[in-house]
């Protein structure tokens, strides 16, 4: 008697929703006419028919009611699907014999004369044959999967509903078809990821943005959760529906909410949910178009050989990105999980350096080309950061020039440089990154890559507006000064920055001819005539021949630096 009392109050204590919510009838399961939903009998007013019978069942177990089609389906597949999903069996073709949309509700096994309905069922609850755009189901699940994927819950300690008795996932891992506890028959709230959490096990999850932020969409248009049947208000709430939809997903692959892959990211990433509007730096005229590409990147694809394109995935995890910072060289928390490509060319699954990102695409498989051409160096940035090298800037590790001249703090001679700390979006407000700049090469500031600016006898004054890039770490002044000190540096009246320094390095060449970033832009700068020669760093002379913009000869100078 106590038990049966402590029973009924703890029924009393359950939230409302939750206690009507326990029994098909005042669900949407309910077909009767006496249902609740949209979807119910014109007339019959039995609610357990239209699944079970109590005689002659198809199957025997569980007393099945309805037909089934015989379809054939199409079944989900993805490049990094490491299961085995086959024809629909088991309990998943029970419920595919309503949700295919194949046969008529009321057609079940005993009732040969079909039941009428009003209403037919909604697009959401049809799936059709066509799994390709669903979770993948009627896949055995064991611990060889888990181990072999890398990202899954090891089985055997899933709780004991989750797979049928054949070790096999099926639609009753995520659905109870009785209760409808959650919203669609969800047997684990899908609130901050519970229900898938509880088979995936992706690393960096628990620190990433998409489970920690409490942003809130703002209402502006477009809506980033309509894919959603009841979405939450915070993105930590949302958590992988902020991507991810398992039911008729349009991109298909990995069941992306959007067929786009830069659109699954840029719906939140607008200014409408997340604070910074990356999309915005997508409509600058310089800018890793995301745009440009679809269906081409691939997860598991190899950086050394694929087909040029740039997306969101190819330099953030969404599974990962965090809000963390880092000094150089290190990832930040936006590029953490991201795979790479190492100084040895090696491919990594897992970024240490931002750098291994960055050469991915511009190294040995260098998918933008110099807009120099230099006497030294090649398209591969990774040979051209070497830290062997006679020069360069120290984006791998710290530079060789121990007593630098005219840096600015906080920048000395153990420094160490990001690609993004020149290769970045522009304006003060703008997020960190090379998303898109009003400036080539998506540089963050301006460097002026005419051959021949023509800055004249002004060319002090004017240089730091030209180079605005350069000026961030080095000192106008001490620059003015060295130039002035070679030749007078009337040079400068002609050339600027880009003509004889190259701002990632190079190799081979000399110290007297090729330190400090010397490499010359073999259109603007030939040797000397005379002499074959182009520069003395140690004598501070210079023998180069210059060329205005259309290559015309403009001035030389001899082995003694006068002009002739």
């Amino acid at each position: 008697m106590r038990c049966a009392v402590l029973i009924i109050l703890c029924i009393l204590l359950l939230p409302f929703e939750m206690v009507l919510g326990q029994g098909v009838s005042e669900s949407k399961h309910n077909l009767s006419a006496t249902g609740k939903g949209r979807i119910k009998s014109m007339a019959d007013d039995r609610v357990c028919i239209f699944c079970h019978t109590s005689h002659s069942s198809n199957p025997k177990a569980p007393l099945w009611n309805r037909r089934q089609s015989g379809a054939v389906y199409t079944l989900y597949n993805s490049s990094t699907l490491d299961a085995t999903p086959g024809q629909p069996d088991g309990t998943s073709i029970l419920c595919l014999s309503c949700h295919d949309g194949t046969v008529a509700l009321g057609n079940t096994f005993k009732n040969p004369n079909s039941i009428s309905f009003a209403q037919s069922m909604s697009k959401r609850g049809n799936l059709g044959t066509d799994l390709s755009d669903d979770h993948p189901i009627s896949f055995v699940y064991d611990p060889s999967l888990a181990s072999k994927d890398g990202a899954l819950v090891n089985p055997t300690t899933l709780p004991r509903h989750v797979l049928d008795q054949n070790n096999k996932l099926q639609c009753t891992a995520c659905h109870d078809s009785h209760r409808n506890l959650y919203g669609n028959f969800l047997k684990v709230t899908h609130e901050s990821s519970q229900l898938c959490l509880t088979c995936h096990d992706k690393q960096h999850w628990d620190n990433s943005s998409h489970n920690t932020s409490k942003s809130k969409w703002n209402g502006d248009k477009p809506n980033p959760w309509l894919h959603l049947d009841a979405p939450y208000p915070t993105v930590n709430q949302n958590g992988c529906g902020n991507c991810h939809d398992v039911h008729n997903a349009s991109g298909k692959e990995r069941l992306f909410k959007k067929s786009d892959e830069e659109s699954n990211c840029l719906d939140c990433h607008n200014g409408n949910v997340a604070i910074k509007n990356v999309e915005l730096q997508f409509a600058k005229p310089y800018r890793h178009d995301v745009y440009a590409y679809t269906d081409v990147h691939d997860p598991v694809e190899n950086e050394l050989n694929t087909k040029r394109h740039v997306e969101c995935a190819d330099c953030h995890n969404g599974h990962s990105a965090n809000i963390t910072e880092a000094v150089a060289p290190f990832v930040s928390g936006a590029n953490i999980g991201v795979r790479g490509i190492d100084r040895s060319g090696f491919q990594v699954n897992e970024a240490v350096n931002e750098y291994e990102i960055c050469f991915r695409c511009h190294a040995d498989n260098a998918m933008t080309p110099e807009s120099t051409l230099r006497y030294l160096g090649t398209e591969n940035t990774r040979l051209d950061f070497d830290p062997n090298n006679i020069s360069m800037h120290p984006v791998i590790e710290q530079g060789k020039n121990s007593n630098p001249r005219g840096l600015l703090e906080p920048y000395n001679f153990n420094s160490i440089l990001y690609c993004s700390s020149c290769h970045a979006s522009d304006g003060t407000k703008a997020p960190k990154g090379p998303h898109g700049s009003s400036f080539p090469r998506i540089l963050k500031a301006n460097y002026n890559l005419d051959k021949t600016p023509q800055l004249g006898k002004s060319w002090p004054s004017l240089i730091q507006s030209n180079f605005t890039l350069c000026f961030e770490c080095h000192n106008i002044n001490a620059v003015t000064s060295m130039h002035q000190e070679i030749s007078g540096g009337h040079f400068m009246e002609t050339i600027g920055c880009n003509a004889c320094h190259d701002p990632h390095g190079y190799q081979g060449g000399t110290p007297s001819e090729n330190a400090f970033g010397i490499n010359f832009d073999r259109s603007v700068i030939q040797p000397n005539p005379l002499n074959g020669r182009m520069i003395d760093l140690d004598q501070k002379k210079c023998f180069m021949t210059c060329h205005d913009s259309q290559g015309l000869v403009n001035y030389t100078h001899s082995a003694e630096g006068d002009d002739y």
